[in-house]
């Protein structure tokens, strides 16, 4: 595996760390929407690599090595030697539904031989929780996923992605990887806990939740923001929801995304299901911190080899509480895969893994979600 890495900050020129010939790379480039949504981006990349499978995600922060940035983009090319890759993008707007859509694409691959599927997801009007069903619902799937959904900032106006062409709104990407010598593992860890009583989802449709114990959910959430309720939705990021559907299911965190106030009600990055039970979240940045050095020791646990390559999604939410800190759990995750391996990666709305030793993927809010590539 060779790896090219490379930092535009804005108004500045892409300033490589090793650029050297690569042929027909798969090229990672996370960015600020704002320096995304230049109509000369796409042909910029193109020229640096003609041959290049380029994929963009806008992002609620750009993560390369230890560093994470800000109104920039950055760019990751990869040049496989042993492993086949195939990529397929599908638009919100050419399906019935998003499980729909993850059908379509999952119907695209050669489920034979297909090992691992990376996700990049508009996180604007994606629902990640039908996304996913809908691409493990096609005969034969028993590749596993990681991935996330591309953010905004902290602004939740509008997201962009796109494969080979100009980045646009409501565009899912997902890259396959085939081939024997091609090992993947992952895991996510968050680092947040839940505070406050117990309560019970009485009214939900989907990802939009209208009533807790028989109240209007925006009505009790803001009740226990005080002050911050104001400053909503952001803050909503700070106080995220933990999710149980049964006594016997994995709790899910769960972000809030927008609010209606006219429906009293709040839209949420994943499902939440009518009779789950839920409770607020909290967290501090020795907690976050400590949930990205937990995340890292899963994924390395039953690795065979050394990662070449480490793709970080992790939530917008704990980059606001870590704050000035928000490198520390990026350096927690490099300490523990090992200096060997090149990292790259974003902060998102909505990070897509499996449990630690499982292969079903579930979306999950506020973790941080590490997959591990070599060949």
């Amino acid at each position: 595996m060779k790896i090219n890495q490379a930092k535009r900050l804005k108004g500045g020129s892409w300033e490589f760390s090793e650029n050297q010939p690569l042929k027909e790379p798969l090229v990672l480039i996370f960015g600020d929407r704002y320096l995304l949504e230049s109509k000369d981006l796409f042909n910029e990349v193109k020229e640096l690599y003609p041959k290049g499978h380029l994929v963009f995600g806008s992002t609620s922060g750009e993560i390369m090595e230890t560093n994470v940035y800000e109104e920039s983009i950055t760019l990751t090319a990869i040049e496989f030697e042993k492993t086949r890759f195939n990529i397929v993008s599908e638009n919100v707007s050419n399906h019935e539904n998003i499980e729909k859509l993850g059908l379509a694409i999952s119907n695209k691959f050669d489920q034979n031989q297909l090992k691992h599927m990376f996700i990049v997801s508009d996180g604007s009007f994606v629902n990640g929780s039908d996304l996913i069903e809908g691409l493990e619902s096609v005969e034969g799937f028993n590749a596993s996923i990681t991935g996330g959904l591309c953010g905004d900032g902290a602004r939740f106006e509008k997201t962009l992605t796109s494969y080979n062409e100009n980045p646009k709104q409501g565009e899912v990407v997902a890259i396959g990887f085939y081939g024997g010598d091609f090992e993947v593992s992952y895991a996510n860890f968050g680092g947040w806990t839940p505070f406050g009583p117990e309560r019970t989802i009485t009214k939900s449709e989907g990802n939009i939740l209208f009533e807790i114990d028989g109240k209007p959910a925006l009505d009790l959430y803001k009740m226990y923001l005080g002050d911050k309720a104001d400053e909503l939705p952001k803050a909503a990021l700070l106080y995220p929801l933990t999710v149980q559907q049964n006594d016997e299911s994995e709790p899910l965190v769960r972000t809030i995304l927008n609010i209606d106030e006219a429906e009293n009600s709040m839209i949420l990055a994943g499902d939440v299901p009518m009779n789950a039970k839920v409770q607020l979240m909290m967290s501090t940045v020795d907690d976050i911190a400590e949930g990205a050095s937990n995340a890292a020791v899963l994924a390395m646990r039953d690795r065979k080899s050394k990662p070449e390559l480490a793709i970080l999604v992790s939530c917008v939410g704990r980059k606001l509480v870590l704050d000035q800190r928000t490198e520390d759990e990026i350096e927690e995750v490099a300490e523990i895969v090992g200096d060997q391996a090149k990292i790259t990666g974003f902060y998102s709305y909505g990070e897509m893994a499996p449990f630690a030793g499982k292969n079903e993927c579930q979306l999950h809010n506020q973790t941080m979600t590490l997959t591990l590539l070599s060949e």
